[in-house]
């Protein structure tokens, strides 16, 4: 029998399982770890500046290909610590990611050691698997059974604590014979298809709520093809954007509170038999659920058991993988459609089309400071299908779910439920690891960006080009949005003026506060500023350029007027419209329906 370190067993286990770049910080009781990643030099590292931002780091990666399960490490105490947020982010997202941390040794760890924490025990509730492993012999089952729940059933993430001396124990591993566990994931029988698709056959304006299950299972392809063989329009959720594209004509938009549609509540409204399929009924979704299921029957396909009924009790519920339940569903489509049992749908296909096509938002505006409805037209106008958006929270999120694009699975990063300050610039760099070839836009309201703009270094220390769009109205914008029905504006802004920024010199406006084209600068990368709407292209365009050229991240801070409500509301049906809808083509040039 081959004899080694656990440290390098379980280097060597990351390798079989194909999980071959990891994202960390290194300390004293994860060097051992550190000495057999270098030693194998089959692992690709990359040095993050906080633990925290390892974890995002390893999200991003994890969220941008199929089949990438990213790596966090870090060591004892404080960098476990550190990760947790990313754990959550990772959890709630059902998103797979590994972290391991360094610990204390064996014998320490009840004697209050220095950094010795009980990670496994905070992290329990925010992954599917924490362990300390105390014994040496027990590492290449515990790094086996971790990739085998990372992908089994629901994904999500697991935490290995390895104490010093267990890693450097040496003990038997034959790595030529290490095979993954089998990986187990429910699947959608015969007589359960064709009970989901008697359900849609009863009513007459069915649709398909499209979750980011069907972005895991890697399954797109095959909910396209259900849609266009049923005829039944398809709304994706926050987490499921992309899986059908925003042009196709099945796309009837997204239904919500706040990243949502003018034409997606209104069909969602209008419909009367709703299948979802890898989603989770999440509340900015549903609204209130009164509104949300009257006069509708729902079917929910759900890998989780516990999911099925968790937010209200569908008329028909099935546990399955996505994938696997599209792949059956297919097979009994098809069947139907070549026997000429189909109803036709058409005519409620149409009627969304035509809702997409008149509920329409106003962008295009030209007034200074510039408004961020016209942000997102110029980004539709400059960045493709083929762009991959990473983005968290705030109102810059919302505004980017009612007005980009979005045309391919994994094309639209965004961690969903949790929804962390600060995620964006790291998962962001995890998504480029990932993906050199597809290009990245990040977008971020000011205080997200703040939050970790430290990573920025890590992007010009790797070279990982990406642009990134900073919207900056020195403010708290979601919260102070939300501080209205308080009838408050309570330590919610940022602005000041900074005594540093000559307005004529650097372009950045009285009381603006902080400089993030010289922050940005100062961490070894590219920054723009741009303050007049018509030069908002231009500078996107030159972003990408300059991103290519020196491969470094390029922040274009764009100076928006300081108050802007974004529409959202507490029911589907009562969203607050605070700015003037389109009632030309002309006031919404990229809206789908007429992009010139």
């Amino acid at each position: 029998m081959t004899r080694m370190t656990a440290a390098e067993a379980a280097v060597r286990i990351l390798e079989a399982e194909g999980a071959t770049q990891a994202f960390g910080v290194p300390g004293a009781a994860i060097n051992p770890f550190y000495a057999a990643m270098r030693a194998r030099g089959t692992i690709g590292h990359v040095l993050a500046r906080h633990v925290e931002g390892a974890s995002h780091m390893a999200e991003g990666f994890t969220r941008a290909r199929p089949g990438n399960i990213g790596v966090c490490i870090g060591t004892s105490g404080p960098a476990g610590t550190d990760m947790v947020t990313g754990l959550y982010s990772a959890s709630a997202d059902s998103i797979p990611i590994l972290a391991i941390t360094g610990q204390a040794p064996v014998a320490r760890l009840h004697k209050e050691d220095f950094q010795a924490v009980d990670i496994a025990a905070i992290a329990a509730p925010v992954t599917k698997m924490a362990m300390t492993v105390r014994e040496a012999a027990q590492v290449p089952g515990a790094f086996a059974q971790a990739f085998h729940l990372m992908r089994s059933g629901r994904p999500g993430p697991v935490l290995i604590d390895l104490p010093i001396d267990v890693q450097q124990t040496v003990i038997d591993f034959d790595p030529d014979t290490y095979a993954p566990l089998p990986v187990h994931r429910p699947a959608m029988t015969g007589p359960q298809a064709s009970r989901v698709l008697d359900l849609l056959a009863e009513g007459e304006r069915p649709l398909i709520v499209a979750g980011g299950g069907i972005v895991n299972a890697d399954a797109s392809a095959e909910l396209v093809e259900l849609a266009e063989i049923l005829g039944v329009p398809v709304v994706p959720t926050l987490m499921g954007w992309g899986t059908i594209p925003d042009d196709h004509p099945l796309a009837a938009g997204m239904v919500g509170l706040q990243t949502a549609h003018r034409y997606g509540n209104a069909t969602f409204l209008a419909s009367d038999v709703v299948v979802g399929i890898g989603n989770r009924w999440a509340n900015r979704h549903t609204g209130g659920l009164d509104t949300y299921r009257r006069g509708r029957r729902f079917v929910h396909v759900d890998i989780e058991p516990t999911q099925i009924g968790r937010v209200f009790a569908p008329d028909y519920g099935v546990v399955s993988d996505a994938g696997a339940a599209l792949r059956v569903l297919l097979a009994e489509a098809r069947r139907r459609r070549d026997a000429g049992t189909l109803p036709d749908r058409s005519a409620w296909a149409e009627s969304c089309r035509e809702r997409k096509a008149t509920l329409l938002r106003r962008t295009d505006f030209g007034c200074v400071p510039i408004k961020p409805q016209r942000v997102y037209q110029e980004m539709n106008r400059v960045f493709g299908p083929e762009t991959r958006y990473v983005t968290t929270i705030g109102l810059s999120q919302i505004a980017a779910g009612q007005f980009l694009h979005v045309y391919r699975p994994r094309h639209w990063v965004n961690c969903g439920q949790a929804g962390p300050l600060g995620w964006t610039i790291p998962a962001a760099l995890g998504a480029v690891v990932a993906d050199p070839s597809t290009p990245v836009v990040a977008l971020s309201g000011d205080y997200d960006f703040q939050f970790m703009l430290e990573e920025l270094a890590v992007g010009a220390q790797f070279g990982l080009p990406y642009v990134h769009v900073v919207v900056n109205n020195s403010y708290l914008g979601l919260i102070r949005q939300a501080q209205r029905a308080f009838d408050m504006d309570f330590q919610v802004s940022l602005a000041f003026d900074n005594m540093h920024a000559d307005e004529e010199l650097t372009g950045l406006p009285k009381g603006y506060g902080v400089d993030h084209v010289r922050v940005a600068e100062g961490l070894g990368c590219v920054g723009l500023r741009v303050t007049e709407p018509d030069e908002i292209a231009t500078t996107l365009r030159r972003a990408s350029q300059l991103a290519s050229e020196h491969k470094v991240p390029v922040v274009v801070e764009v100076v928006l007027e300081r108050v802007t409500n974004i529409a959202m509301g507490t029911e589907i049906d009562a969203v607050t419209e605070f700015e003037d809808l389109a009632e030309t083509p002309a006031d919404a040039p990229t809206a789908l329906a007429h992009r010139r």
